[in-house]
């Protein structure tokens, strides 16, 4: 008896090619995605970004420079943690000619426990006026607040 050895059959080696693809362009997208892109700093939206990025950062007499007068003059410092465990997200804007709403939704990760950080996700608004022909934070949700004067409960 002739033992020949079996040839692998084409179909197979042509689907593992196309995992094996995939496997590298989704590899090739997730190390290149990057920083969001900057939005427009005289846009509701990029003030919020640019609000939200500084509260994240701890970088919190930035953040203030996007508060609106009355906002800064009752501000206290709100004892929370900013160390880049809060990830903020545009859901969507309402444009006034005085006033705006960005709606954003909200990720906090707390934590490392054996099975990952514990997240939970909420959405807020972000209201802004505008003072001097630019766009000033009004109030925020308590996750992204500066300032106790400015937290929100909706």
């Amino acid at each position: 008896m002739n033992a020949t050895p079996q040839k692998p059959d084409r179909t197979l080696l042509v689907v593992l090619a196309l995992i094996a693809v995939l496997v590298v362009v989704s590899l090739a997208v997730v190390f290149t995605r990057g920083a969001p892109a900057e939005l427009d700093a005289a846009s509701p939206e990029g003030v919020v970004q640019r609000y939200a990025t500084a509260v994240t950062a701890g970088d919190e007499q930035t953040a203030k420079s996007y508060l609106s007068a009355e906002a800064r003059e009752s501000c206290t410092p709100v004892d929370h943690a900013a160390d880049g465990s809060v990830r903020v997200t545009l859901v969507s804007t309402t444009v006034r000619p005085d006033s705006a709403d960005v709606a954003v939704s909200i990720v906090t990760s707390t934590g490392d426990s054996p099975l990952g950080s514990d997240e939970y996700q909420s959405d807020g608004v972000v209201d802004l006026v505008r003072q001097g022909g630019e766009w000033k934070v009004d109030h925020t949700p308590w996750e992204l607040a500066v300032c106790t004067e400015n937290e929100v409960t909706r």
